[in-house]
């Protein structure tokens, strides 16, 4: 009996990781100007800026657009996290094995970058026009050549 209490008692602290920061996290994607249509490739929507969750262990790209601007996309990649990192060594003295497998399948142990996402969008250049001319003001005409007329000695 003393075994299956103490089972009880630490095999839900087998992941520590999962237990202290989750499967998911937050992701905030910001653009400049404010107000673009943002997508990612895991099918989330939003208008920026705005915060949307996601999978510990998801990459991923995100993807803004704005009319009059050019469309930009940020990937999005996971690296283990010091917090993370914390969690799935607190495994080997209370989750053991199990809350490795655990942590490393969940992703707990992860987190994304960058985070948040900043995405400066390009406007697109307007086609350039021919300045048109000033009104008033004229050409001055072009100088005309002089004649040359060679020098004929007299009396010849």
């Amino acid at each position: 009996m003393r075994i299956v209490l103490i089972a009880a008692l630490v095999l839900p602290l087998g992941a520590c990781a999962s237990i202290t920061r989750g499967t998911t996290s937050q992701l905030t994607v910001t653009t400049t100007p404010t107000g673009a249509t943002v997508r990612t490739s895991l099918n989330h929507s939003c208008q920026s800026p705005c915060t949307f969750s996601v999978g510990r262990k998801d990459e991923f790209i995100v993807t803004a657009v704005l009319p009059g601007y050019r469309e930009a996309s940020v990937p999005v990649k996971t690296r283990l996290a010091g917090s993370g990192a914390a969690g799935f060594a607190g495994n080997v003295l209370l989750g053991g094995v199990v809350g490795m497998g655990v942590d490393a399948a969940t992703g707990a142990t992860l987190e994304h970058y960058p985070n948040p996402v900043a995405i400066a969008l390009e406007p697109i250049a307007p086609a350039v026009a021919p300045a048109p001319a000033k009104p008033g003001r004229k050409k001055a005409p072009a100088a005309k050549p002089l004649a040359f007329k060679p020098e004929t000695p007299s009396g010849v």
